[in-house]
């Protein structure tokens, strides 16, 4: 089976790409055309960030409201941002 080559909008390179569309909606089909596997799970690990920093629910509707904003910025903007006060643990 050959793999699927995209253009990462957000690693600005070819790259890999999806197996299937991974999030519902338009959106959804925009990431599948042109968001690369390393480039959605740099953002899987970001938003577990975002989750457990903000102690969002993902079940409440504005949760997952701003989690939807911030997968966008993330992924095609490059703007999403850190939680507030956050500070990586030192290895």
């Amino acid at each position: 089976m050959n793999q699927r080559i995209v253009f990462c909008q957000k690693l600005q390179k070819d790259a890999p790409g999806l197996t299937r569309v991974p999030y519902p909606g338009p959106l959804g089909q925009r990431i599948f055309d042109s968001i690369s596997m390393e480039a959605w799970q740099l953002w899987l690990k970001h938003q577990t960030l975002l989750i457990n920093e903000n102690r969002l629910n993902v079940l409440d509707p504005k949760s997952r409201s701003f989690l939807e904003t911030e997968m966008e910025k993330f992924l095609f903007e490059g703007t999403s941002e850190k939680p507030a006060g956050f500070k990586p643990v030192e290895q």
